[in-house]
């Protein structure tokens, strides 16, 4: 399903390829990203039933589709494109690795100086007419990135599959079919915010509402205990095997997920004697280790408590609050921009949603038994 769904959704994005965009899918610190997973890891335990893979590749393409779409700009195409060359294995799982669960942003703090390094980028931009400077900051074009929760073509691109690539998992209810999506895609335009900057909004309140909610869906699904202990078990996994040296800090950027995790499977094999009582005794031990990610790879559901439940992994964290509160159009069209006001303000139904999912918080702990 997934090269279905990925043609079939980049197509809606933009209905032509950009030409002068094809030759920069090839430059190793972006192409390296197809065995890096949008969904954070969760790729590789039954405890998600994701219906397909999606990757960072993936993604970077359909944010440059975006914004090629709307701006016919190079430089903010290529922009959007390179965004996410600094994201490791597992994505945003490396955040919570370096204790980052509430910004998620420390994946970042590599990519200028990554792109600066690359000699097949630059001979691209070379050709294109650009310099790296134009390109090597997708957060100064505010189509491409903003802060939540406005709308960016990064934010939008990402919640279209992760919608639908999650839809059915525990609580999440159906979200985005390739219908859906294209409906909603037709009906945004670039509004004027309330900050006088461009951003991309909705001509129709009823479209506005439509991808409301399913946004607000996963959102709620992204506070969950779930969803913490998906991005927190593996970070803790992940930061023992470094810490035992079955991994190194360059792997996470020399090495797809799946090959971590085939290494890691190994690892298991070879200890396959390791009792719960042996692992638990041993702090940082190879025994542990392979306990917990034996578990990792085969756990199906959680315990919420008010307490840590002895013999489990059990997470206690505040996360990142992702959710949009999209531009609605109001009024007419002035310099190419629409006036537009918040879905929050139009909608007393999306202003108490709103209010529900800022003041929703799961309980205390979730636990896993180890296995």
């Amino acid at each position: 399903m997934n090269n279905s769904f990925v043609q079939a959704f980049h197509k809606i994005l933009s209905k032509e390829f950009p030409q002068f965009l094809k030759k920069y899918l090839n430059i190793p610190i972006l192409s390296r990203l197809k065995g890096v997973g949008l969904l954070c890891g969760t790729d590789w335990t039954p405890f998600f039933k994701n219906n397909f893979f999606y990757s960072r590749f993936d993604h970077s393409v359909g944010v440059a589709l975006i914004i090629w779409h709307f701006t016919k700009d190079k430089a903010q195409t290529i922009a959007g494109l390179l965004h996410d060359v600094s994201t490791p294995a597992f994505s945003h799982v490396s955040d919570f690795r370096k204790g980052d669960a509430l910004t998620q942003t420390a994946t970042e703090d590599d990519n200028g100086s990554m792109l600066a390094c690359s000699k097949e980028l630059l001979e691209c931009l070379a050709q294109d007419g650009l310099t790296l400077e134009k390109v090597n900051d997708y957060h100064k074009y505010p189509i491409a990135d903003n802060e939540v929760p406005q709308l960016s073509a990064d934010r939008l691109e990402y919640m279209f599959p992760s919608g639908a690539a999650l839809s059915g998992t525990w609580s999440l209810k159906q979200s985005f079919s390739l219908d859906e999506i294209e409906i909603i895609y037709n009906d945004l335009v670039i509004c004027q915010n309330e900050e006088g900057i461009e951003e991309l909004g909705f001509k129709t309140l009823s479209v506005a509402e439509l991808y409301y909610n399913r946004v607000l869906d996963i959102a709620f699904f992204l506070q969950k205990n779930e969803d913490k202990m998906a991005m927190q078990f593996p970070a803790t996994i992940l930061n023992m095997a470094v810490k035992l040296g079955i991994l190194k800090e360059s792997d996470f950027f020399e090495m797809s997920e799946e090959e971590i995790i085939s290494r890691l499977d190994e690892l298991v094999k070879e200890n396959s004697d390791a009792t719960v009582e042996d692992a638990l005794t041993e702090n940082d031990s190879v025994k542990k280790l392979c306990l917990y990610f034996r578990t990792y790879r085969s756990f199906t559901s959680i315990t919420r408590s008010k307490e840590p439940l002895p013999g489990h992994y059990c997470v206690k964290l505040q996360v990142k609050k992702r959710y949009i509160n999209p531009l609605v159009v109001t009024g007419k069209q002035t310099e190419g921009l629409y006036e537009a006001k918040r879905i929050t303000e139009l909608s007393e139904t999306a202003k108490k949603s709103k209010e529900e999912f800022l003041e929703y918080v799961d309980e205390s702990f979730g636990c896993v038994k180890l296995i």
